[in-house]
């Protein structure tokens, strides 16, 4: 007989993947299908929810196939996605009105400015947590129903339906036009500017400031619920979790109790502490949120600190200077020196996220000196990371009132091991890498397991929990403070650059 397992969906950016996981968390089969990314114009980014859909009809099956087990074997599935991605369809039909707008697109721009300085503008943070910008789902929906009035007459009477990218899947997984469930869950509503953060329901005032009508909107339920049954795909199946991807890789990592944080580096890195019951406002440009909510449990919240540039910097390093040939070179260029040479980079590619929010800063070199080598660059490339992984960690403190006492990563970069001591010294604080590597698809399948009783209770998910490795701090604390004061300075030069309606020179 087939053992018992849990799937996990991992909707992401560039991908869709499928895994099965055993009572213990041990990876059973993977399987993944990219999706075409579209860019029909500058700033814009936009998926195909329709090919997303389909993609996830063949890897559905494959994951079963390659795990040899059948849709009985499975106690229910987990949905982690990409989070802010905006979908409008029509629920008669299933059709999309549109492609999806994804969660880098900038359309939105003239919008959210023209909202600004709208009357009530300033109590969109108070209500929901979140800063009126570009980045989250309400702008989005707002400008599609501008566009088409017959599309807002539609949606007022229901009859065109608003979803981030669990949403979209879970209604087509439990029967699309015919009985599919409109469900989203408190991690991914907190990211819409439409959810109170205390109530996590829908925001009357927000709803009126945005002008959104509330009968397109999903019902908001917990991140660990009975959410329905699959009856397309692979019928059968119960739906126990939805989550942000990076409220699953916090819930994955284990992340339960106030003060505990984890942070994904990749080519942009997000960190995330758990700040318990209660949220908390953010006076140090960081995001207040939902981390996830288990059950009838009260929510468990989170500050978020998001970093624009970190895998991107070495992808920078390797094709635009082609200093090294593929990106784990950078840490073997890196370690042929013993310190940075005095040389320091600030990645402002495009302005500078938490904490700072400067978006007319731009990147710098700054302390060069005919000393300094290849290798001190590549030193100083890694140090950014690491010091601007500090900077979040000192916002989040503050704000908190807590204390980081170890950080759990994950993610593409921390296969860098120079990299990863370096973020040690820095904190000073030991910095863990976790076994399992598919932090975001296991934090879906734990809290999808929860729902149905697989798992008993958070401890008996961290007895899954194991450690592959760990660095622990190692600087010298007069160095490091001197340290961190020269990146300070670095990073103030690199301030006001441009002003706000000029571009690049030609």
């Amino acid at each position: 007989m087939a053992q018992r397992c849990v799937m996990s969906i991992d909707q992401g950016t560039t991908s869709t993947r499928c895994m099965l996981f055993d009572r213990r968390g041990q990876l059973l089969s993977v399987t993944q299908r990219e999706h075409q990314q579209h860019f029909p114009r500058p700033g814009w980014v936009e998926h195909d929810p329709v090919e997303i859909w389909r993609n996830l009809s063949k890897i559905m099956p494959q994951a079963l196939r390659d795990a040899g087990v059948d849709s009985q074997d499975v106690v229910a599935v987990g949905i982690a996605n990409q989070r802010e991605t905006t979908v409008l369809w029509d629920r008669h039909t299933g059709v999309p009105v549109s492609r999806a707008i994804v969660w880098q697109d900038t359309r939105t721009d003239s919008l959210v400015t023209e909202l600004s300085r709208k009357p009530g503008a300033d109590q969109v943070l108070e209500h929901c947590g979140l800063p009126l910008a570009t980045y989250f789902s309400a702008p989005r929906i707002r400008w599609l129903l501008d566009r088409k009035p017959a599309l807002r007459e539609r949606a007022e009477r229901g009859d065109v339906l608003f979803g981030t990218m669990e949403s979209w899947l879970i209604w087509n997984l439990t029967g699309g036009p015919d009985g599919g469930v409109h469900v989203t869950d408190p991690t991914n509503a907190s990211r819409t500017l439409m959810m109170n953060l205390h109530s996590l329901a829908w925001d009357d005032k927000l709803l009126s400031f945005f002008d959104i009508p509330r009968a397109m909107l999903p019902t908001i339920t917990s991140s660990a619920s009975a959410y329905g049954t699959s009856s397309r795909i692979v019928p059968g199946i119960r739906i126990g979790a939805a989550l942000g991807d990076q409220h699953a890789a916090l819930f994955g990592q284990m992340c339960f109790l106030p003060g505990e944080a984890k942070c994904t580096y990749g080519t942009g890195s997000f960190l995330l502490m758990n700040t318990g019951t209660v949220p908390v406002r953010s006076k140090n440009g960081l995001l207040t949120t939902v981390g996830y909510q288990i059950g009838d449990e009260p929510a468990v919240y989170a500050l978020e600190g998001s970093i624009a540039v970190t895998g991107s910097l070495v992808q920078w390093f390797r094709d635009n200077l082609g200093l090294i040939s593929s990106a784990p070179e950078i840490e073997t260029l890196a370690r042929t020196v013993t310190d940075n040479g005095g040389c320091y980079i600030v990645p402002a590619f495009s302005g500078l996220f938490a904490p700072h929010w400067h978006s007319e800063a731009r990147g710098m070199i700054v302390g060069l000196t005919s000393y300094i080598t290849k290798g001190h660059l590549a030193r100083a490339v890694l140090e950014a990371t690491g010091w601007q992984t500090r900077e979040v960690v000192d916002a989040m403190n503050a704000d908190s009132g807590l204390t980081l006492s170890t950080l759990k990563v994950d993610g593409g970069m921390t296969s860098d091991n120079l990299l990863m001591q370096t973020v040690a010294d820095v904190l000073d604080v030991p910095v863990v890498r976790a076994m399992m590597l598919e932090t975001v698809s296991l934090g879906a399948a734990y809290a999808a397991g929860l729902a149905v009783g697989y798992w008993p209770d958070l401890e008996g998910l961290r007895r899954n929990w194991h450690r592959a490795a760990q660095w622990l701090p190692r600087m010298d604390p007069t160095h490091r403070a001197a340290e961190y004061r020269n990146w300070q300075r670095a990073v103030e030069l690199s301030f006001g650059w441009m002003s706000p309606d000029e571009g690049p020179s030609k």
